[in-house]
């Protein structure tokens, strides 16, 4: 009867495994969105009218990498904007356009985009949704038209299905264009980098980048704030006593905003050179040379005037913002260009 009793046991003790096993709860994929780092502010980006979908994301990629929107279809969006250099240039001071011809300002680097108030180095753009204008119909970019660069896509039976797909109907505007490109731009987030895994407890820094990330933050962070590491104002940098550039003057039209730029994000900046508006530094260390011995007196109040920094707080605060690199952003297959 033991035996018997055991054996019942067994079989029940079997039938619950095999219950439970059956039974055991696997976590569903997130749904494809966008979703940002718990450690960043609230974005700033807002259209209720353009939901992130799959499609749409697919299809912004397409056209982000797409050469037909230039007008000689030469080049596309990322000829000056190369994942491998963080969506900034391939290193070179101004980029060149359609028939070579070059810009007028370093192309900046597409880095979560998400939380960029406005667009460009003067804040001429206000919203993401039409930032592509812009380098599409610009005569030094990519040139094209905007009503051209709509006719060559309906010429295209797969970008038609496409469109319908993304948003419900072939129909091809340049709002439905500009909606996917600012889909896939949005998922442009770079936020795990070895100092975002220093801040997780997931990675260390060494002694020197430690003294740097000291020195960052008492020279350094007054406009390079944490964690997107731009506060995203218009400062003069002091790299000019006048101006060829109006900068953000240029858009506001108050000469106190004269030679102003927008301070960029410092995220992958190891990447991104050369470095201010117009390309003119190409090392970190010439960066921070200006800083430390060059500056006009002109350059914004909000910095000490110069930093006079020794050759060894220099070295170190480099060897931190190389901690900023973000090798799995610069990586990333779904922002990579999709094979044809």
């Amino acid at each position: 009867m033991n035996r018997l009793l055991d054996s019942i046991k067994l079989l029940a003790l079997a039938g619950g495994f095999h219950f439970f096993s059956s039974c055991s709860y696997e976590p569903e994929e997130p749904a494809f969105g966008f979703y940002p780092s718990r450690n960043f502010p609230p974005v700033e980006y807002s259209s209720p009218r353009n939901p992130i979908t799959r499609e749409g994301f697919e299809l912004g990629r397409d056209l982000f990498y797409e050469n037909g929107l230039s007008l000689d279809s030469s080049i596309n969006c990322s000829s000056c904007h190369a994942q491998t250099h963080a969506f900034a240039d391939h290193n070179v001071p101004l980029s060149a356009g359609v028939g070579g011809k070059l810009g007028k300002r370093n192309s900046p680097a597409l880095i979560n985009l998400a939380w960029m108030p406005q667009f460009m180095a003067d804040g001429g753009i206000v919203h993401l949704d039409v930032m592509p204008l812009a380098p599409i119909t610009d005569t030094l970019e990519m040139a094209l038209p905007m009503q051209m660069a709509i006719d060559r896509l309906k010429c295209d039976s797969e970008y038609r299905s496409k469109f319908e797909k993304a948003f419900g109907t072939d129909t091809i505007t340049s709002q439905r264009i500009f909606f996917a490109m600012s889909q896939f731009m949005l998922l442009m987030v770079s936020d795990d980098s070895r100092f975002d895994k220093y801040l997780e407890g997931e990675a260390l820094l060494s002694d020197s980048e430690r003294r740097g990330y000291s020195l960052f933050n008492t020279h350094c962070a007054n406009c390079h704030t944490e964690p997107l590491f731009t506060d995203y104002s218009y400062e003069r940098n002091g790299i000019d006593s006048e101006f060829d550039d109006l900068g953000r003057g240029r858009i506001t039209l108050d000469p106190a905003d004269d030679g102003k730029f927008k301070v960029p994000t410092l995220r992958n900046v190891e990447l991104t050179y050369p470095y201010m508006h117009d390309g003119r530094f190409f090392t970190l260390e010439e960066v921070l040379d200006h800083y430390s011995d060059e500056v006009e007196p002109n350059m914004s109040h909000r910095l000490p005037q110069p930093l006079n920094l020794t050759s060894a707080e220099k070295e170190d605060i480099i060897q931190f913002l190389k901690t900023l690199t973000d090798y799995s952003f610069i990586s990333d297959p779904k922002l990579a260009e999709p094979r044809r």
